[in-house]
């Protein structure tokens, strides 16, 4: 497995558009650093694992919250 991935290859494995996967980048929540003289993104497959795992704890988080019965702040 290559170690950096285009945004192509992370909308593909999130299963996003490409408009998506560059706004995640662009916002900064998906870390990705600009190569070349276009600059184009590249992702770091340990960071997009990262980002994946983050998600999981958040939902993990907005479940217990649900179950403890604490009010709801985003999209529960």
């Amino acid at each position: 497995m290559p170690r950096f991935l285009t945004l192509t290859d992370v909308a593909e494995e999130l299963q996003v558009s490409m408009a998506q996967a560059r706004a995640l980048v662009r916002s900064g929540e998906l870390p990705a650093i600009q190569i070349g003289g276009r600059g184009q993104w590249r992702v770091e497959q340990v960071k997009l694992d990262e980002y994946i795992e983050d998600l999981y704890a958040q939902q993990a988080a907005k479940a217990e919250a649900r179950k403890a019965g604490a009010p709801q702040t985003e999209d529960a």
